[in-house]
C-alpha cells in the first residue's frame, strides 16, 4: 500500500519540488498552503507523515504541530531556515521528530523521511507527552510561555511584556479570581499600593486585544468587588 505524505509549505515551489521527489519514491503526495489547511485535511485523510514548514501564514507550523500532537501520532518532519532556531526547538517540544534546515539535499529528504516512516511503521504509534510545560491551553486561549506569545483561537495577540506576565499568571490558575493586589504585586513584583488604577488599565488594554466585545468578556472576567480572573 503506498504510504502517503502531506507537505504544508505556502511556497508552491517548495511544494512541488518536494512533491516531485517523493512521487518519484513511490508516495502518495497531498499538499497544504497553510496550518489550517493541513489540519483539514488530516482530519479527513489517513496520512502516514507529516513534512511541515515553521514561518506559514495564519496558522505557523509550531502551533499546527502542536494541534497535530493532541489527535495525531503521526511523524512530523519540521522545516526550517537557520535564523529560526528558537523556532525549531519550540517545533520539537511541542512533538515533531526530526528537522531539516532549508536549504536541504533531496537525498537527504528522502533519508529522513524513510527513517520517520520506518520507524512509525516498525515501532508503532508514537505517544507524545500529555503536555509542553511551556504550554497553557484554556478555553481557546494557548499561551507560549518560552517564545512570550498569546494565541487566542489560533489568532496571535501582541502583548507587551507586563500584559504577557498578567495572563501568565491568570492562565495558571483558571477559575482563580485574583485581586488587584495579587496580580500587582506578582508582576509588577513589589508591594500593592493605590495600585487600582494601573493594573485596571492594563486588564481593558488585554481585554480590546483578546476580545470580541471587549465590554461582554468571554475570557478575561471581572469578579466585582474581589478581582480577576480567566473563565475555565
Amino acid at each position: 500500500m503506498k504510504k502517503t505524505i502531506l507537505v504544508v509549505d505556502d511556497d508552491k515551489e517548495i511544494r512541488e519540488g518536494i512533491r516531485i521527489y517523493l512521487e518519484q519514491e513511490g508516495y502518495e503526495v497531498l499538499e497544504a498552503s497553510d496550518g489550517k489547511v493541513a489540519l483539514e485535511i488530516l482530519s479527513q485523510k489517513e496520512t502516514h507523515l507529516v513534512i511541515l514548514d515553521i514561518m506559514m501564514p495564519n496558522l505557523d507550523g509550531t502551533l499546527t504541530a502542536y494541534h497535530i500532537r493532541k489527535k495525531n501520532s503521526v511523524p512530523i518532519l519540521m522545516l526550517s531556515a537557520k535564523s529560526e532556531e528558537i523556532d525549531k526547538i519550540s517545533g520539537l517540544q511541542v512533538g515533531a521528530d526530526d528537522y531539516l534546515t532549508k536549504p536541504f539535499s533531496p537525498m537527504e529528504l528522502l533519508a529522513r523521511v524513510k527513517s520517520l516512516l520506518r520507524r512509525y511503521l516498525t515501532l508503532g504509534n508514537y505517544q507524545p507527552e500529555e503536555k509542553s510545560s511551556h504550554l497553557v491551553e484554556v478555553n481557546g486561549l494557548l499561551l507560549d510561555k518560552l517564545e512570550k506569545k498569546l494565541f487566542v483561537e489560533d489568532r496571535e495577540v501582541k502583548l507587551t511584556p507586563k500584559e504577557f506576565k498578567i495572563m501568565d499568571l491568570l492562565m495558571s490558575s483558571p477559575g482563580r479570581v485574583f485581586s488587584i493586589d495579587d496580580i500587582y504585586e506578582s508582576v509588577w513584583e513589589e508591594p500593592s499600593f493605590h495600585s487600582d488604577n494601573t493594573v485596571s488599565v492594563h486588564i481593558r488594554r488585554i481585554r480590546e486585544k483578546i476580545e470580541v466585545v471587549p465590554k461582554q468578556p468571554k475570557y478575561l472576567k471581572v469578579v466585582w468587588g474581589v478581582g480577576y480572573k480567566i473563565e475555565k
